[in-house]
């Protein structure tokens, strides 16, 4: 039973991914998209999107990283992919889920889910261009206004020779409003397949976790904007699944995992970053310690490093 955490453009980067795999539970992580359109990208690029690339493609506490390439360009795609499997991603990952307008509009992403027949396409090229040794996934939703070509778009991803692919349990005009329809994941399982395939979406705390396996007959999940709000969900449902005690991490753990982290280490000229990224977590860390609200609202006026650092551990009574 697996657990991944999800991409999140602008969310889970390098940082977010070497702390919430310090905290632990991730069997993968798969990095925020890299948009593909008619070039082979440097492996600068790469690096900067995967830092963990440097380091044999794994996370500071060894969890595996899995670079996610978004685009319409078969050929392209599969060159990259490429690149990407020779400098240590630990396999690709295709997006054709992402409900982005602007990515939309590009012809990336879940507007591809109208037409199962690119979405073949795109996969079996990158699959013929990476070596057997790496995976290829894909990331789908149900479909795009409504599920009725789910079953197409399932054996499209499969019949191209896809080795998993996680599905969001929703369409793309559901967006991220809840609920997310897991039971729709379990009708596709019936036809023959080869893949691995991992359900998504709306898993907030264990419980949700065990439902979402029973309704979508998947037993490997991917975690998303529940391990925002929860750092410690994925340790907890590891904990469970190996019938270990465990103990949740208290809003003082919080903090200090936060402090200890490298996130800000950013380059001097990212001064707003730490605050910026603090503030967006907080968000989603308010939904499990109502102690988050007060933080945010101590550092909302905050910009620079130092001094959103200086609150953090005036809250966590280090200072």
């Amino acid at each position: 039973m697996k657990l991944i955490l999800a991409p999140m453009e602008g969310v889970v980067d390098f940082n977010m991914r070497q702390l919430l795999t310090d905290i632990g539970g991730f069997d993968l992580c798969v990095t925020e998209f890299i948009r593909i359109v008619d070039q082979v990208l440097s492996p600068k690029v790469y690096h900067r999107y995967c830092p963990e690339l440097l380091t044999q493609g794994r996370t500071r506490s060894g969890t595996p990283v899995r670079v996610q390439l978004l685009g319409q360009n078969a050929d392209y795609l599969a060159e990259n992919a490429f690149i990407a499997s020779e400098l240590g991603s630990h396999g690709i990952d295709l997006n054709f889920g992402c409900p982005a307008k602007t990515v939309n509009k590009s012809k990336g992403g879940a507007v591809l889910l109208k037409t199962p027949e690119h979405i073949y396409e795109i996969v079996k090229k990158v699959r013929e261009s990476v070596p057997l040794t790496n995976e290829v996934s894909a990331k789908i939703r149900l479909g795009f206004d409504d599920d009725s070509l789910s079953q197409e778009i399932f054996d499209a991803v499969n019949q191209a020779g896809a080795n998993t692919l996680t599905i969001h349990a929703r369409t793309k005009k559901d967006g991220y409003r809840p609920p997310a329809y897991w039971e729709k994941i379990k009708p596709l399982l019936s036809s023959s397949h080869t893949m691995q395939v991992i359900a998504n979406g709306e898993v907030w705390n264990l419980d949700d976790y065990k439902r979402c396996q029973i309704r979508s007959g998947c037993n490997d999940v991917m975690i998303g904007r529940g391990a925002l709000a929860k750092p410690d969900l994925a340790k907890q449902i590891m904990s469970a699944n190996l019938s270990q005690e465990y103990t949740e991490l208290s809003w003082q753990n919080i903090l200090v995992h936060i402090i200890d982290s490298s996130m800000h280490n950013e380059d001097p000229k990212k001064e707003k970053y730490f605050s910026s990224r603090t503030k967006q977590w907080l968000r989603f860390l308010q939904l499990t310690y109502p102690e988050a609200s007060d933080l945010f609202d101590d550092i909302k006026r905050l910009k620079l490093k130092d001094d959103v650092l200086n609150m953090l551990k005036k809250h966590a009574d280090i200072i």
